[in-house]
């Protein structure tokens, strides 16, 4: 009795640490959750005005409107190309400036196989459509008896052929082809996956084939590029700008 005694203030004093640690730690977790909890609380809803002013918005900018309008603009703006308009896309359109494309002072079209986008000007070589693309995987392919690298050129490159309605391919069927090198176009397809996955050409919407191949002359400048080969053309346009005046003189 003795010896308990003695030791029994040690005792207290280390039982009562014992204690004030698990309740510490079930402190911390209990400010915690909260925490959690509050991560999980829903955006309000879109609302029809809303919807229809950021629809208004990407219209205003060159991507038209509807999913591929907002699949271009999500591409074009490295976001998730989901194609599903959510609370933080609405703001991004609302705050969002037009597309830039890098020539300028002539119509032509521009391919950024980094973003995957299409963007065509006008004679001014400002924007006034932007589409979602597919280009070349940059994989071997061997299929239907044909076998190759499926990569898409980057450089500059005129359309020098075109084809009104579908066009039966040794690798798939083309929609309102526009060609720019060898047997690749810029052409309209049901299938225009987020990523680059064609055999070499450029994949546009259907529904923006017909609309494209009218805007895109036999002779149109296409520029195609990546971060690293961007070429000019502006010698080019002013060439044909030349002989265009030695023409009507």
């Amino acid at each position: 009795m003795i010896t308990l005694n003695r030791f029994s203030p040690a005792a207290a004093l280390i039982l009562s640490l014992l204690f004030l640690i698990p309740t510490n730690s079930y402190a911390i977790a209990k400010t915690q959750k909260p925490k959690g909890h509050l991560s999980h609380t829903r955006a309000p809803a879109l609302t029809r005005a809303e919807m229809k002013e950021a629809d208004a918005r990407l219209s205003e900018m060159g991507y038209g409107t509807g999913r591929n309008a907002l699949i271009a603009f999500q591409k074009y703006e490295g976001r998730k190309a989901t194609g599903q308009l959510g609370r933080e896309d609405i703001d991004a359109i609302i705050s969002a400036s037009a597309p830039q494309a890098k020539d300028s002072g002539y119509k032509h079209v521009e391919v950024d196989l980094d973003r995957q986008v299409l963007l065509l000007t006008d004679d001014e070589g400002v924007v006034k459509k932007v589409l979602p693309v597919s280009t070349g995987s940059d994989k071997h392919y061997n299929e239907k008896g044909m076998s190759g690298l499926a990569y898409t050129p980057r450089g500059r490159f005129r359309i020098f052929a075109k084809i009104s309605g579908w066009r039966k391919s040794p690798l798939g069927l083309l929609y309102y082809p526009n060609y720019f090198s060898d047997g690749l176009a810029i052409h309209g397809n049901s299938s225009v996956p987020n990523s680059p996955e064609s055999h070499g050409c450029i994949r546009i919407p259907n529904s923006a084939a017909i609309e494209m191949y009218k805007s895109m002359p036999l002779g149109t400048i296409v520029l195609i590029y990546d971060s690293q080969s961007f070429v000019s053309a502006k010698d080019w346009a002013e060439a044909d700008k030349q002989k265009q005046e030695g023409n009507i003189r």
